[in-house]
């Protein structure tokens, strides 16, 4: 594989940048203390065709290939992390329909969602039912034409403003997945408010009571939903978030960076003290590890290669697990300023814990890397002492 980018992608990276800088950063603490993406930015997001960033030119989007929508999920984290879930939760429900819905759903909603007169929302997480995905209680009942929903969904996105969700609901006691329309009957968006980071992500409880949609609403069939639907727009979902810690970690390294040179103590720069060179040094390191691991992650999923489903794994825990560690150091740099909001790695430190719980916990990624690697190994057992016999 190529560790360098492209020419073509060292541009997109450019243009990537230069829009965070003048239209994320400038409005990125407004988003915190508002609990709303802003809607200027919002505007300029969808006006720069970003939430079609993941989709086919054919229909609308950019049909960027994947490193490249890394590249953008990382600058868009480095400036706000709220505006990037925003791509996450938008792209997993696109790419969804562009892989299991119909000839008629694809041409009806994805145009949409590329252009962003549509926006979507991941509707799977519920009060009882958040790492344990198969325990959701939510139904659907088939009467006609029509099915019939019921149950409730929670820490859903984006949910305050989305026009479309992609629900996950049993049906004869399987898995199935429902596109719903925001303004079915039946269906109650409750806001969300006082999230510990990540507070522009708007995000709601999603009610469904006697919720009716049509029957040409179910994406793929009854009994996908889980295992063929939700597992891969979840990957998608870890990709894009853990190329927006590597965007988050290079803005506390920045933010170290530029204070350590700007903040005279004792007579001279904090640059200047080995222990903080010592912290910006770890830092530059991690995030560069980080990185890589994304790239290579994109590059597999690039070529189809299935190891891209392991390497997305690795890739978001060891960046989501790398990234409060460097946050922490930020704010220590920055000694009380870090602990207000006058500096923005008050915010980035926030921020950071959640990306340790959303799309798989710190700890259901430790099982899945573990299980993966045992069932791939491919050295003997050797006999304890106990099987030994002589």
């Amino acid at each position: 594989m190529r560790l360098e980018l492209t020419p073509e992608q060292l541009e997109w990276q450019e243009q990537f940048r230069a829009f965070t800088d003048t239209e994320i950063i400038p409005l990125a603490d407004a988003n915190d203390r508002e609990e709303r993406i802003h809607p200027d930015m919002l505007e300029s997001i969808i006006k720069a065709g970003y939430v079609g960033s993941m989709l086919p030119e054919k229909y609308g989007g950019m049909g960027l290939d994947n490193v490249t929508c890394g590249i953008l999920n990382e600058e868009i984290g480095r400036g706000c992390s709220s505006a990037r879930s925003l791509l996450t939760v938008h792209g997993m429900v696109s790419l969804a329909i562009l892989r299991w819905g119909t000839e008629l759903q694809r041409n009806y909603w994805l145009p949409q969602l590329a252009t962003g007169s549509v926006l979507a929302a991941f509707g799977l997480t519920e009060p009882g039912a958040g790492s344990d995905a198969k325990s959701i209680e939510s139904t659907a009942v088939l009467d006609g034409d029509d099915f019939i929903l019921n149950g409730s969904k929670k820490w859903i996105t984006v949910a305050q403003i989305a026009d479309l969700f992609l629900i996950f609901a049993k049906c004869d006691g399987k898995a199935a997945a429902f596109l719903v329309e925001r303004e079915r009957a039946g269906l109650t968006v409750l806001p969300m408010s006082g999230l510990l980071g990540a507070r522009g992500s708007m995000i709601a409880e999603v009610v469904m009571s006697d919720c009716r949609i049509p029957k040409g609403n179910l994406l793929g069939q009854i009994g996908m939903g889980l295992t063929h639907i939700a597992l891969p727009c979840l990957d998608y979902g870890r990709y894009t978030i853990a190329c927006g810690c590597v965007g988050l970690a290079q803005a506390c390294l920045e933010a170290a960076a530029d204070y350590g040179s700007s903040r005279i103590q004792f007579g001279r720069p904090l640059r200047d003290n080995q222990l903080v060179q010592k912290m910006v040094t770890e830092m530059t390191v991690q995030v560069n590890a980080a990185r890589l691991l994304c790239y290579k992650a994109g590059y597999l999923r690039d070529i189809g290669d299935p190891d891209s489903i392991m390497e997305t794994w690795t890739a978001k825990y060891f960046a989501s697990t790398m990234l409060p560690k460097i946050v922490n150091d930020t704010v220590q740099i920055h000694g009380a300023n870090g602990c207000h909001n006058g500096y923005p790695v008050e915010r980035y430190f926030r921020d950071a814990k959640i990306n340790e719980i959303i799309e798989g916990t710190t700890q259901m990624h430790e099982m899945l890397i573990a299980e993966q690697t045992f069932a791939t190994s491919r050295r003997p057992v050797r006999p304890t002492s106990e099987t030994v016999h002589s």
